[in-house]
């Protein structure tokens, strides 16, 4: 008979400190960080998930293992190194210091073997926020083997809804670890050739600058069965939670979706820039943070109104989210004032200075009926 009692810990604002980083050391950190938690994580080999979430300022991260005074300075203490004997180790020291400590209940746990084959299926997990998970991408995942997955993804869910699932993280960090795509569609089909059922789980939507059509070729091309369950984008939900519509009546009557990870001119660029220009839709720029100011000096190249309202919006969806408004020529340098880092969303169009100007003209009582006027010529963030 199991001693263990599920409880909910209130963790807002508590100092915790999490111990390792194996696959369910990544869960329970994006758990505590979902919660509010000042989360501390120590472990030499940190994954990808927790580098980004360091460089996000999202936990504090020592690069090494374990030491007195990480126990000490912490309210909580869960251990999960991945190393049954070393996690016991830790509650000891844990209760010498008379700090409650988490185990990894399902510490030595393996992943199902079956027989015939599995499947994948391809779960788009929103903009970040937990609360933002498709009710079909939450079944999905509680019925997983294997999880793989993203930087974005709400990893934090999973701690709760998959506790028993193995989790694999594939994160590419911009500027630094990228697994290669062509190993990722392996891993796919490596489990699910297994008899599991393997969930692909990323942020946003996995079909919008996802590769979830080249990871849904791949395996259907091995005689894997797939599904896709789609996710909300953060090319529309980003702004939306920073109060920025993507069309209005009266304003714009359609949006265009492209990414920014490569300069106009680059050779892998396929974007016909002067036509966007004259478009006259909201522009929503995806992965853009390092070629704004080359894209933003293309657009008024081409004939785009220098004063066009533009806005970023920077971790869009999560407790960290922040918004910085300028025009299309000044809202590289207002972002890089404000330090603003991926994954962000950058908005070129009328629309960006619509929640902005009500905000600052109008009173609260008539905001709802405030119109949108033309955008600020400084940069502002909130």
């Amino acid at each position: 008979m199991s001693s263990a009692v599920p409880v909910d810990l209130p963790v807002r604002g508590h100092p915790v400190t999490v111990a390792g980083s194996s696959p369910r050391a990544a869960a329970v950190t994006g758990s505590l960080v979902n919660a509010g938690a000042a989360v501390t994580v120590a472990t030499a080999d940190p994954t990808p998930y927790l580098d980004d979430l360091a460089a996000r300022g999202l936990v504090t991260l020592h690069r090494r293992d374990l030491i007195e005074s990480d126990i000490d300075s912490a309210a909580i203490v869960f251990a999960y190194t991945g190393d049954p004997s070393h996690d016991r180790l830790i509650r000891k020291l844990a209760m010498f210091h008379k700090r409650l400590c988490i185990l990894d209940p399902h510490d030595g746990a393996s992943t199902p073997q079956t027989e015939g084959i599995g499947r994948v299926i391809l779960v788009g997990g929103g903009p970040g926020d937990p609360g933002l998970l498709t009710v079909a991408g939450r079944d999905a995942l509680a019925r997983a083997h294997v999880i793989v997955t993203d930087r974005l993804a709400p990893v934090g869910v999973l701690a709760g809804i998959a506790p028993h699932a193995t989790i694999i993280d594939v994160s590419k960090i911009p500027g630094g670890r990228r697994p290669e795509q062509a190993a990722i569609n392996e891993l796919l089909v490596e489990h699910a050739a297994m008899g599991r059922t393997v969930v692909r789980f990323k942020g946003g939507d996995g079909f919008v600058f996802g590769r979830g059509g080249e990871e849904r070729d791949h395996c259907e091309r091995a005689g894997i069965p797939v599904e896709v369950i789609p996710g909300v984008s953060s090319s529309i939900a980003a702004p939306a939670s920073a109060r920025i519509p993507v069309t209005h009546r009266g304003l714009t009557q359609g949006f265009t979706v492209i990414t920014g990870h490569v300069p106009p001119g680059h050779p892998e660029s396929t974007i016909d820039y002067a036509a966007l220009a004259r478009s006259n839709t909201t522009l929503i720029l995806m992965m853009a943070v390092a070629n704004l100011g080359a894209i933003a000096d293309e657009l008024i190249s081409a004939g785009m109104d220098p004063d066009t309202p533009a806005a970023v919006v920077a971790d869009g969806c999560l407790p960290s989210q922040r918004v910085v408004r300028a025009t299309v020529s000044t809202i590289c340098a207002a972002a890089s004032a404000a330090e603003i880092r991926p994954p962000a969303t950058t908005i070129v169009g009328q629309v960006a200075a619509f929640a902005g100007e009500r905000q600052a003209s109008a009173p609260a009582s008539n905001a709802a009926n405030a119109a949108p006027t033309s955008g600020p010529k400084t940069g502002t963030h909130e």
